[in-house]
């Protein structure tokens, strides 16, 4: 098993389920979770040397170009919709990045 690989997976998964978990619970506190734990993921995605890694760091950074702003706007008291919309739009591109890492390991798993 490759322990880099499950590392980078979780990390990615977990951006998601934590900008899920905000959409539902609509918390400070969940938001920054969110953004954090996507950071962490950016990171985990910069020595990433697959087929597809230009593609997953875009997703990652579009994501926290998304949650950074959200947070802000949280903790600075904005409207709630542009929040909502920002987090939604870190959401999608946390998606396209899980689709593209399933899509890559399909790939690997064809090559064997």
């Amino acid at each position: 098993m490759n322990w880099g690989r499950v590392v980078h997976i979780f990390f990615t998964l977990m951006s998601l389920t934590t900008i899920a978990g905000y959409l539902y619970m609509h918390s400070g506190i969940a938001l920054f979770v969110a953004a954090s734990v996507n950071l962490i993921s950016t990171l985990l995605k910069i020595g990433v040397r697959n087929i597809l890694s230009a593609e997953l760091f875009a997703s990652s950074l579009v994501a926290d170009l998304h949650l950074i702003p959200a947070f802000i706007l949280y903790v600075v008291g904005h409207n709630k919709e542009v929040i909502y919309a920002l987090v939604i739009g870190a959401g999608l591109a946390n998606l396209f990045s899980m689709i593209i890492t399933v899509v890559e390991a399909v790939k690997d798993r064809d090559e064997f």
